[in-house]
C-alpha cells in the first residue's frame, strides 16, 4: 500500500467498549474540561483583578508553555511502566494548579497556577493514549477518534459549565468544582489498566535512534503542523473575522458550538478508516478540503463563511485521530507515549505561534492575505508529509 498499512477487515463485528476505555474518554473529557473552563474565566479574571490584556495573555501562555514541556519531556515515562502512575500525578499536579486558583490574587500566583495546570495536562494525555493504543490494537483509530471526540466535547462543556458556576456562585466556584472533581479522579485512575495493560506499557526498553529521524513520524508532525496551523488561525480570527463582516455576538457563539460537532460526530469514523486504508491517505483528502476552505474564509462574505466551516470541521474530525494513528504506527511499542506527546507539543506550539503571528498579519494585510498565505502553508506542509511518509521503508503493524 501507499502508506505501508495493512488494511483491516470491515466485517469485524464491533466489540463492546469496557469500563476501563470508557474510563479514559471520561478522564480525557475532564482534563479539556478543566481547560476549556479556565479559559472562558479569563475576562472575568482580569476584570475582577484589574489585569490588563497582556497579563491575561501571560496567564494563558503559562498552561501552554508547561503543557508543551510536559509532553516533550515527561511523557517518556509512560513508556516505561509508569502510565497509570503519570495519569495519578498529572491529576494531581492539575488539582493543586485548580485549588491554588481558587485562592489566587496577584498575578504571579494566578500564572503559577496555570503553570501546573498546564504540566499536569501534559503528563495525563500521552499516558492515557499510550493505554488506549496498547490495550486494544485491534481498534486503535475508532477507539483514538473516540478519545478525539470526547476531548472536544470536554472543551466544549467546559465553558458552559464555569460560566454557570461562576454566574451563580461566584467566580471561585468552577475552581472548586473542578478541584474536587480532580481528586475523586484519582481514584478511578487504578482501574484503567489490567494485568495485559501493565505488560503492554512495560515493553523491554531498547535503544532507538531519535523519534525526529523517522521518515514517518516527520509525515505524521507535518501533517500535524498542517493541522494546527489553521486551529490557532480559527481561534485567534474566527470571532474578529465574524464580527468585521456584520455578524452578531450570539451568531459568532452559535458558530463556535457548532463547529465543535462534526468533530464529536465524526473523529471515531476518522480513526478507523485511518486504520483500514492508511492515515496519509485520510490526511491528503481531509487537510487539502481544510487548506480550501481556510482559503475561502479571506474572501467570502458572511453566510458562505459559515457553511464552509462546518465543512472545514468535518474534515479536521478527519484530520486529527488520523495523526494520532500515524504517529501509533511510526513510533516503536515501547516510545508509544513519547510519540503521541512529541505530536501534541507540535500542536500546542504551532497553535500558539499561528494565532499570535496569524492576527499581527490580519491587522497588518487584511484577510484575504491572512488566510490564502496559510493555505498555502499547509499544503506546502502535506506536501513534505507524503514525502516523508514514502521515505519510510516499513510500519509497524499495530494490530498485532
Amino acid at each position: 500500500m501507499e502508506d505501508g498499512t495493512k488494511p483491516q477487515a470491515t466485517t469485524e463485528p464491533e466489540h463492546p467498549l469496557t469500563r476501563a476505555m470508557v474510563l479514559l474518554f471520561l478522564l480525557t473529557a475532564l482534563m479539556s474540561l478543566g481547560y476549556g473552563s479556565v479559559f472562558t474565566l479569563l475576562a472575568d479574571i482580569r476584570d475582577k483583578y484589574g489585569f490588563t490584556d497582556g497579563q491575561v495573555g501571560l496567564i494563558a501562555f503559562a498552561g501552554l508553555f508547561t503543557g508543551v514541556l510536559s509532553q516533550l519531556f515527561l511523557a517518556r515515562f509512560s513508556d516505561r511502566g509508569y502510565a497509570v502512575v503519570m495519569m495519578r500525578i498529572g491529576i494531581a499536579t492539575a488539582a493543586f494548579g485548580m485549588l491554588w486558583m481558587t485562592f489566587a490574587t496577584p498575578l504571579w500566583q494566578w500564572i503559577a497556577a496555570r503553570l501546573l495546570l498546564g504540566l499536569g495536562s501534559g503528563m495525563v494525555g500521552p499516558a492515557i493514549r499510550r493505554v488506549i493504543i496498547a490495550r486494544d490494537p485491534q481498534r486503535v483509530g475508532a477507539n483514538l477518534g473516540r478519545q478525539t471526540a470526547f476531548d472536544v466535547a470536554g472543551f466544549v462543556l467546559g465553558p458552559a459549565l464555569a460560566a454557570g458556576l461562576a454566574q451563580v456562585f461566584g467566580l471561585r466556584a468552577p475552581f472548586i468544582f473542578l478541584t474536587v472533581a480532580y481528586v475523586v479522579a484519582i481514584f478511578f485512575v487504578g482501574r484503567v489498566t489490567t494485568a495485559a495493560d501493565a505488560a503492554a506499557s512495560e515493553t523491554t526498553e531498547t535503544k532507538h535512534p531519535s523519534l525526529l529521524r523517522l521518515p514517518a513520524m516527520q509525515s505524521a508532525l507535518f501533517a500535524a503542523i498542517a493541522f494546527y496551523l489553521t486551529i490557532g488561525m480559527f481561534e485567534a480570527l474566527w470571532s474578529i473575522l465574524l464580527r468585521d463582516q456584520g455578524a452578531a455576538t450570539w451568531l459568532i457563539g452559535v458558530t463556535l458550538s457548532l463547529f465543535t460537532i462534526p468533530m464529536i460526530v465524526f473523529a471515531p469514523k476518522g480513526g478507523t478508516l485511518a486504520q483500514r486504508i492508511g492515515p496519509i491517505r485520510v490526511v491528503t483528502i481531509s487537510i487539502t478540503i481544510a487548506a480550501i476552505a481556510t482559503c475561502l474564509y479571506g474572501f467570502l462574505p458572511l453566510w458562505f463563511l459559515i457553511v464552509i466551516s462546518g465543512v472545514h470541521a468535518i474534515a479536521d474530525a478527519y484530520t486529527m485521530p488520523a495523526n494520532q494513528v500515524a504517529v501509533a504506527i511510526s513510533t516503536p511499542p515501547d516510545q508509544l507515549a513519547a510519540g503521541q506527546g512529541l505530536l501534541g507539543a507540535t500542536g500546542l506550539a504551532v497553535a500558539a505561534a499561528s494565532a499570535l503571528i496569524g492576527s499581527v498579519i490580519y491587522d497588518a494585510f487584511g484577510r484575504g492575505t491572512i488566510f490564502a498565505g496559510t493555505a498555502v502553508l499547509m499544503m506546502l506542509c502535506l506536501g513534505i508529509a507524503r514525502w516523508r511518509w514514502s521515505a519510510q521503508p516499513a510500519l509497524r503493524d499495530i494490530t498485532g
